[in-house]
């Protein structure tokens, strides 16, 4: 195999994944493996006679070839590709930066054990949801040191916890926390000095706190997964061996979107005899805010073959520089004005309002009349609010046109069935009365009776949506609520029908369905008084065979399903651990609340308010929808477009005008600049913070243009057109106008407008 290490550097869709390919083609040859002789290259009567040996030999492979991407999304993408061109031939293991650091604790956990003297018990990693919820509880008797002014205290503890992650991604020390906060913010001349020691060196104290209660209850998060990894793992001799042995080849696609810490990985095993691919993409760093190092990482190029490769076609080529004059360095050229004229096509509006019905029409028309195709169109924005992509959606797909909306991040408590389960909950475990009322056992009423009676149109997720009818529609369930629901703090239920006293006028098939539900819920509550009930789990996973599986569920229902019972099973365990490690006495109590007491139906209480929150979103593993729609018009914001790697004809930049482009969205994390390898022990000043927005602005330009890329692929009618439309609306959702840094290409479009 060759000893020289490869860095494939190119723009946007320049094809570096498929020289990575390449590359893990030629060299995966050179790896001693047996997989590499059990191949179909060999002959059918020497693998007969050989049938033992290679079985032996076989059954312990370790995968020699160490396969990165920068998320799960694109491991899969990339795990396909390479299933294509090898036929699986050769053993790698694929994985993302934080899986392989996961894989790799817990893998090793009884080093760790070994080196901070845990107790023995099996790692279990927490949410981000759920570890926000336990910091919240374990700092509570202390919460007065994380108070701000300005920023609420859910808010502060989520700034605290991602602080330690990216002190991890950083190989920063938690005990050094503070002291590079206060070297970063020391003049940014909010409060006094003191104030602001004192609240660095909070932070920091708590975080430690936090770190060692969570190693000595076996929790893990991705913040502490990061630190065991390089300040305790990668250091362990024995590891190390370990580690070169099984990895002697390692690739890594997009090393602009990884952590510094991963460099000390990279770098150590090409210490040790490693070769390594690499792709890189200098103007990329889509994750730079939320972790990602380019710069540091770009230093393992000096360790590597450099191979450039060539810029595709694309609008970044023809229009790429008028726009950053303009924009980014605010020169107005005339000599431009007809190349951007061709490309850049304004649609204003007066309201958002009105902006979000015009690109909607708009999109309608050309598709209706071939112009363009709608997997070639996407509708991209700074921050997408659920009102717009609601709008978005509902009058693409009464045209019918099918959208798929990127990470839609849509809240659990959001669906109606997720409500229904939750107030079956409140019905079946006693003390939960102050979680239900009235409207939600109507609501509950509505939805468990719910069945499919016809075919309708296909729909965006490919399946056949059937029309659905309520056996209790919407008016006698209210009226089942207001005469049948009897509210009470400690044991709430639904009586007999003929407590109404016009129980008749409900009719035959909602009394019929109205009396099957009671039935339902009363073997349950007495089979939970008797014990015979382990656990709520289960009556969640009743509740959705008996009442939701016999009917028609689109994918985004199945999703929410599916969601629920992985956070229902992934919250019982952590308090099942939680319960464990305060029986041993391992931890002392996290706060003197009463519903800390051993209660099956308080711990049902805290998973309600934890759903009704909306920190949870329908998003459950794995990724890829098992069918995909591949005629979808793609909505997306800035951060979700970019990641997800597509590139189409048509784009339409909605809210152009908006502030948030120059920060790309919310994709940015609180301190997260301090944290970078060069700025580590340096003071962030408002220049800086400038020079950065510029520069973020410049690359999301680029990389926006470089994904209007040109292809042999044409519409209905011929047209192989490529545009921008640039959506613009004077007032923005609060009603304010619009001081964007994108103004300027508004105006340049106005005057060649008509």
């Amino acid at each position: 195999m060759p000893d020289t290490s490869l860095w494939i550097t190119g723009a946007t869709l320049s094809g570096k994944t498929s020289r990575l390919i390449e590359e893990f083609c030629i060299r995966g040859q050179q790896i001693q493996s047996p997989l590499n002789q059990i191949v179909p290259t060999v002959r059918l009567e020497k693998l007969k006679s050989d049938r033992h040996n290679q079985i032996g030999v076989s059954q312990h492979t370790e995968p020699q070839i160490l396969i990165l991407a920068a998320n799960t999304e694109n491991r899969i993408n990339l795990m396909d590709r390479i299933s294509e061109a090898t036929s699986e031939q050769y053993p790698y293991n694929s994985t993302t930066p934080l899986g392989f650091f996961e894989d790799e604790v817990i893998l090793f956990w009884p080093l760790l054990i070994q080196a901070l003297k845990l107790r023995g018990q099996f790692p279990l990693r927490l949410r981000p949801e759920t570890e926000q919820e336990l910091a919240s509880r374990f700092w509570s008797p202390q919460i007065e040191k994380l108070k701000q002014p300005g920023v609420s205290l859910e808010r502060m503890i989520r700034r605290t916890l991602d602080l330690f992650q990216l002190a991890a991604f950083s190989c920063t020390p938690t005990e050094e926390i503070g002291i590079v906060l206060q070297q970063g913010f020391e003049d940014v001349g909010t409060g006094t000095l003191t104030a602001l020691d004192n609240f660095c060196a909070n932070i920091a104290e708590l975080l430690q706190e936090w770190r060692d209660w969570c190693c000595q209850g076996g929790l893990l998060t991705y913040g502490i997964i990061t630190e065991l990894y390089w300040r305790y793992l990668l250091p362990n001799s024995t590891y190390q061996q370990h580690l070169i042995h099984r990895y002697p080849f390692v690739l890594a696609d997009n090393l602009d979107e990884y952590p510094a810490i991963t460099y000390r990985l990279f770098d150590f095993l090409l210490d040790n005899g490693a070769t390594g691919v690499f792709t890189y993409n200098p103007d990329g760093s889509i994750r730079l805010g939320l972790g990602a190092d380019p710069e540091y990482l770009a230093q393992l190029q000096d360790r590597c073959q450099t191979e450039i490769l060539e810029t595709p076609k694309n609008l970044a080529q023809e229009i790429g520089e008028p726009i950053m004059e303009l924009v980014v360095n605010n020169n107005y050229l005339n000599i431009y004005q007809r190349q951007l004229r061709t490309y850049l096509k304004l649609i204003p509006a007066r309201s958002r309002a009105a902006l979000l019905q015009n690109v909607a029409k708009m999109i309608v028309q050309d598709i209706n009349l071939g112009i363009v195709k709608p997997e070639e169109v996407a509708i991209i924005a700074p921050g997408l609010d659920a009102i717009a992509r609601y709008s978005l959606m509902s009058m693409l797909e009464d045209a019918g046109i099918a959208v798929e909306s990127l990470k839609e991040q849509r809240p659990l408590i959001s669906y109606p069935m997720i409500r229904a389960l939750l107030s079956i909950l409140t019905l079946v475990y006693p003390g939960l009365g102050r979680l239900v009322d009235r409207d939600a056992m109507a609501e509950m009423l509505v939805v468990l009776s719910q069945s499919s009676i016809s075919k309708g149109e296909r729909q965006i997720d490919g399946q056949e949506n059937l029309q659905k009818t309520s056996d209790i529609d919407p008016v006698r369930a209210g009226l089942l609520a207001d005469h049948c629901f009897y509210p009470d703090i400690a044991h709430p239920r639904l009586l007999p029908i003929q407590t109404f006293s016009r129980w008749d006028r409900v009719g035959s098939r909602a009394t019929c369905f109205y009396n099957q539900i009671l039935e339902w819920i009363e073997k349950q509550r007495s089979q939970q008084q008797e014990g015979q009930l382990p656990n709520p789990i289960f009556l969640l996973d009743r509740a959705i065979q008996s009442f939701f599986i016999s009917s028609y569920l689109s994918l985004a229902q199945l999703s929410a399903l599916r969601e629920l019972m992985e956070t229902a099973t992934h919250y019982w365990e952590v308090e099942r651990r939680l319960q464990q490690n305060s029986q041993l006495e391992v931890t002392e109590p996290m706060t003197d609340d009463p519903m800390e007491k051993d209660s099956s139906s308080s711990t049902v209480e805290k998973f309600i308010q934890f759903l009704r929150r909306g920190v949870v979103s329908a998003n459950p593993y794995p990724i890829p929808s098992i069918v995909h729609s591949p005629s979808a018009v793609t909505l997306a914001t800035i951060f979700q477009y970019r990641a997800s790697r597509k590139c189409h004809r048509w784009q339409y930049w909605l809210d152009v005008g908006s502030p948030l482009w120059l920060s790309g969205g919310t994709a940015t994390l609180y301190g997260a600049t301090l944290f970078l390898q060069g700025q580590l022990g340096k003071c962030w000043t408002i220049e800086d913070s400038q020079k950065s927005d510029r520069e973020r602005l410049r690359r999301i330009l680029l990389d926006l243009l470089s994904r209007v890329s040109y292809s042999n692929s044409s519409s209905v009618n011929g047209s192989n057109e490529h545009r921008i439309y640039l959506c613009h609306s004077d007032l923005a959702v609060n009603g304010q106008e619009q001081t964007g840094p994108l103004l300027p290409l508004v105006y340049s479009s106005m005057s060649h407008t008509d």
